[in-house]
């Protein structure tokens, strides 16, 4: 068990690149990762707490582990519940040794040398504010590969004034990594043979401001078409209103490695909803750059994210988003109940809306999105996708389109086995609210293979 950890990530992807990341560093330490609690001296949970359910799945996992926690074994919880509410973690879940958070993960070499060498009859904490993103990496990729996909995290933090959201709280203002740091990471991943590579960041359309870049993301797209041309998808996730320019779109529109896909959580569509919420309340530019992109990219998929239920939400301001997504006909969307998190902007609103309200509401929502979800994707019936398989078997192989970003929008099903890790040519033959399914034609090589 000497020498041995094992990592559980919990939340989003930001969260799996900082595990994967401090993997990386232990290994290099001498540390060996294994899969198997029992056989991990080194326990390390990076948790998340975004909101209400997020901080009650991290306590549970937390004390689980606590509670079968053998002598010598070492429980470190990390990440963004951590970052946060320390102390209240520590009193909550007993038997946790180390306490660190979002902004110094690169220390946790440091913080297990010390609970394995010293005595600690209590937990020790770790959490500076000094924020490390693209200083003082210690040479750990930022990056999370899962299949033939990967992960790179091109900036931390969050300088938005979002009323719900503690994100500012926990991780600190955006801090734009090194460009030269990212072509390094994209070009690596091209070695391992990556197909997609997906960038991610809090709002990926601020990279660079804090770096004297106006248009940071549409120069960092160049620069990675030209240090990676083998691979052969690059995803853009999470991009903020107001600040998707002609530009971005341009450069979308120009290189083929980039997808026609956009993720931008919007949040509401009444311009008071947004307001309270601190959020950019111009409809009209949301009506005319969705045009102005699907007029460059006819074939563009986007995705959005709603709140419903936020404080003060009448029926009529409600009824207004059921309306815009009627009219704006997104490909994907997620929505999800307002939960009121301590601290923030929009604490003193209070939680006035009735759980009861908020589940109708979410129920009516995500049900007439289904309908102009199902819409959307009978469109695409006799027509081909590339397609990369991402598992196969007992007769049938899964992956996912352009249109489809990893773990949270749909799938591909095709008849028959293709190894996984292939972009394959499919032809469509039918569409369900979230899948497509269809038969393969001839496989794609990888730019890689000869």
């Amino acid at each position: 068990m000497s020498k041995t950890f094992h990592i559980v990530s919990l939340g989003c992807a930001k969260n799996t690149v900082d595990s994967d990341s401090m993997a990386q560093l232990l290994t290099a330490a001498g540390y060996k990762q294994t899969g198997n609690p029992e056989r991990a001296q080194v326990l390390i949970v990076n948790t998340c707490g975004f909101i209400g359910t997020a901080k009650d799945e991290s306590y549970n996992v937390l004390k689980e582990l606590a509670g079968t926690k053998k002598t010598g074994q070492i429980l470190i919880a990390a990440g963004c519940l951590t970052q946060r509410y320390g102390a209240e973690v520590n009193g909550q879940v007993s038997g946790i040794d180390g306490i660190m958070g979002t902004r110094r993960w690169m220390d946790i070499v440091q913080l297990v040398e010390n609970l394995r060498t010293k005595t600690h009859p209590e937990s020790r904490y770790h959490l500076p504010e000094t924020d490390a993103v693209g200083k003082d990496e210690k040479g750990a990729l930022r990056v999370a590969v899962q299949g033939a996909s990967a992960y790179i995290k091109i900036a931390d933090g969050c300088g938005r004034p979002c009323a719900f959201c503690a994100i500012p709280l926990i991780k600190g203002t955006t801090i734009s990594r090194r460009m030269e740091l990212i072509l390094s990471e994209a070009v690596y991943l091209q070695e391992r043979g990556i197909r997609e590579i997906i960038l991610i960041a809090q709002h990926t359309t601020d990279y660079g401001y804090d770096l004297g870049m106006k248009n940071g993301l549409a120069l960092l797209l160049s620069k990675l078409t030209e240090a990676a041309p083998n691979v052969d998808w690059i995803r853009i996730m999470y991009a903020y209103p107001g600040y998707v320019t002609d530009e971005l779109i341009e450069v979308m529109a120009k290189h083929k490695q980039i997808l026609h896909y956009l993720d931008i959580p919007l949040q509401h569509a009444h311009p008071a909803v947004l307001k309270r919420m601190l959020r950019p309340t111009n409809i009209e530019w949301v009506y005319k750059t969705l045009e102005k992109m699907r007029q460059a990219m006819p074939d563009l998929a986007l995705r959005t994210t709603f709140i419903v239920g936020y404080p003060g939400e009448t029926e009529k301001e409600f009824q207004t988003l059921i309306d815009f997504i009627g009219e704006i006909r997104f490909d994907k969307v997620g929505a999800f109940k307002f939960s009121l998190e301590p601290g923030t902007a929009c604490e003193p609103l209070g939680d006035t809306v009735p759980d009861e309200v908020k589940e109708e509401r979410l129920q009516r929502l995500m049900t007439r999105q289904q309908q102009i979800s199902l819409e959307r994707n009978r469109e695409f019936i006799g027509r081909k996708l590339d397609v990369l398989i991402e598992g196969a078997g007992q007769g049938v192989s899964i992956g996912r389109s352009y249109r489809d970003a990893p773990e949270i929008d749909g799938l591909v099903i095709v008849k028959g086995e293709t190894a996984t890790g292939q972009i394959i040519p499919v032809n469509i033959k039918e569409a369900m609210p979230y899948d497509l399914s269809g038969t393969a034609t001839r496989r794609k090589k990888s730019s890689l293979e000869k």
